[in-house]
């Protein structure tokens, strides 16, 4: 039986760029060897069986080469970008400015909340895992962790094409509450939705936490599905004789919105990016 592989939104990891770093990006570098040096002799003092090794760091932040992605950060032969940052804060367990100030202030405004997407923040959602301005004392590095939000656009409707995706900044969300959940920071993406098909499930704008390790079909889960014929789209999965699924949009129209099949097998016409696992919006 065939099954479905994750499909990302995006390469996370890009080819080196050989032009000379800058003096800042330098010292980001150096900064982020000393603290995995100093992880290291923890992991020994530790007991733990293997040492923590560039290989298990680059695994952590879902590298396709872990070590030799490590290596290159690490040694200032390719600069440390907003997503590598996020991703290595947590496997190393540091807080971002401690690497890199500069990369870290962009966050800084992101999570105040400063309009850095091109869509409308998600506002007036009760519990709400995004960190508030009410919460002066909380130390957000350490309590939160930062998702990597993607220009991408999930059609809750017709059908939407992401032919250039980016990164534009990261949304916090509380780590008590994704470990709560179940689901791993590395494995989250933030993408958009557009248009009424998922109405009032999910409505157009409403910002998408989507987590890319879950790619099997669940009776009644909300995914997100890349289609040869419609792109990309946001979907109720429903369970169907004959090894048949169904692609519902919560959506009462069903003349505007009618149900769709395919199989298992159809790999090729319709791949699961990943599981929609919260969504925010307007009230």
């Amino acid at each position: 039986m065939i099954k479905y592989q994750p499909c990302y939104l995006i390469e996370n990891m890009k080819k080196p760029n050989r032009t000379p770093l800058d003096g800042w990006q330098l010292a980001d570098a150096e900064r982020l060897r000393e603290i995995y040096k100093r992880r290291v002799r923890e992991s020994k003092l530790r007991g733990d069986v293997p040492t923590l090794n560039q290989a298990e760091v680059g695994e952590r932040c879902g590298w396709n080469s872990p070590q030799s992605a490590f290596s290159q950060y690490s040694n200032g032969k390719v600069a440390l970008n907003l997503d590598a940052l996020v991703k290595l804060s947590a496997a190393l367990d540091f807080r971002l400015e401690e690497v890199s100030p500069t990369l870290a202030s962009g966050i800084v405004r992101a999570v105040d909340g400063a309009d850095t997407t091109p869509h409308p923040p998600a506002e007036g959602v009760s519990h709400t895992p995004l960190p508030t301005r009410s919460e002066p004392d909380i130390d957000l590095d350490s309590s939160y962790a930062f998702i990597p939000q993607y220009t991408a656009v999930a059609a809750a409707g017709a059908g939407h094409d992401n032919p250039h995706v980016e990164i534009r900044s990261t949304l916090a969300f509380k780590k008590e509450w994704l470990k709560a959940k179940g689901v791993q920071a590395r494995n989250l993406r933030v993408i958009y939705a557009n248009g009424e098909s998922m109405w009032p499930t999910i409505s157009h704008q409403d910002v998408l936490l989507v987590d890319s390790s879950q790619v099997e079909p669940l009776d009644g889960g909300v995914f997100v599905i890349e289609s040869l014929t419609d792109g990309t789209i946001v979907k109720r999965l429903v369970k169907a004789p004959l090894d048949m699924w169904i692609l519902r949009s919560d959506n009462t129209d069903k003349a505007s919105f009618k149900d769709r099949s395919f199989r298992r097998s159809e790999q090729n016409e319709h791949r699961i990016v990943g599981r929609v696992i919260w969504r925010g919006g307007d009230l």
